[in-house]
């Protein structure tokens, strides 16, 4: 048997260490997340959340999740969304604003790969959590909203009958894609203003 050249275990080894270090680094804002969320809820923590931008931002107390919200953002045109999710959740163009009466419509990435990672891929990553009457809260023009969940449901990519406005009241709808990381459903968290 021929001895390996060292070359080759060395090289070996480096792409080895090369392979953890990404795998470290594509799920480690995920594992983060959940590792935070697991921490909290086993002591029962809520904590109080000073929201990252008040002038448009978006708070979900019981998941950490906090970040500033793009607004009119086309969801239709992946160009232009890729780029506001880079930057923080988007609202989508056309849809109500906190103010004003009717469905608003915010989404994000439940989570990414490593070529599209930023620190916001995974903001919407525990929407999964939620449960009824759970607290979402918007900051608008330095205004505070506060939304409280009514349903959580999981629907086909291309469904989007849950966007139809109810022109009556003042509702939240939070989307992302589902299960985390794929592009297969659509996890959707309707709530109202309260």
């Amino acid at each position: 048997m021929k001895k390996i050249p060292q070359i080759l275990i060395t090289a070996g080894i480096f792409l080895i260490g090369v392979s953890l270090i990404l795998l470290v680094l594509i799920f480690l804002p995920v594992a983060n997340v959940e590792i935070n969320y697991k921490l909290n809820t086993s002591r029962n923590v809520i904590k109080q959340i000073n929201p990252i931008d008040k002038d448009f931002g978006i708070v979900i107390p019981k998941i950490g999740a906090n970040a500033k919200v793009i607004p009119q953002v086309d969801p239709y045109d992946s160009r232009i969304y890729q780029v506001a999710l880079t930057k923080g959740v988007a609202h989508a163009k056309g849809t109500a604003l906190p103010n004003q009466i009717g469905n608003m419509f915010i989404f994000s990435h439940s989570s990414v790969n490593l070529l599209e990672a930023s620190r916001y891929n995974s903001v919407f990553f525990l929407l999964s959590k939620l449960k009824k009457n759970d607290e979402i809260d918007i900051y608008y023009k330095g205004a505070k909203y506060k939304y409280e969940v009514e349903e959580i449901k999981t629907v086909e990519a291309k469904d989007v009958s849950y966007l139809s406005p109810n022109s009556e009241v003042q509702t939240l709808t939070l989307m992302t894609c589902w299960p985390p990381g794929t592009t297969l459903k659509r996890l959707v968290v309707i709530s109202k203003l309260i």
